[in-house]
């Protein structure tokens, strides 16, 4: 898992990484570059990642309950990777909101999108 804060992955063995072709990739990019695109998910990515786990595991208001989730490890690495990998997903939908708003000259959900860009739905 990448920690933010040292710029880092943790949590990985060696074996590990001579498995996975993408981690020891990951794991020597500088840690600027890391930290650099970690911090660039906008609020309303985490707003909604936070949402999507909180659906998956359940959530109860604070105030009344002391809530704990325990899970396996195998559990627990599904549960990061599918936040991960919407996180991936909604980021690509964010920039492509940004792109068709910037070259319709229309800021982003202000009205319909324009019909030169209906096909990139498809």
């Amino acid at each position: 898992m990448f920690n933010p804060d040292s710029a880092q992955f943790i949590g990985m063995g060696s074996d590990d990484a001579q498995v996975n072709q993408l981690l020891k990739y990951l794991q020597h990019q500088p840690p600027e570059v890391l930290t650099r695109v970690a911090q660039s998910v906008s609020g309303e990515i985490k707003q909604i990642i936070s949402q999507n786990v909180q659906g998956l595991i359940g959530v109860l208001p604070s105030e009344g309950f002391n809530v704990q989730v325990t899970t396996d490890r195998e559990n627990l690495a599904g549960l990061l990777a599918s936040a991960m990998m919407t996180g991936y997903f909604l980021r690509q939908m964010e920039q492509r909101m940004e792109l068709e708003a910037s070259l319709s000259g229309v800021s982003p959900l202000d009205g319909e999108p324009d019909s030169d860009f209906s096909d990139l739905d498809s």
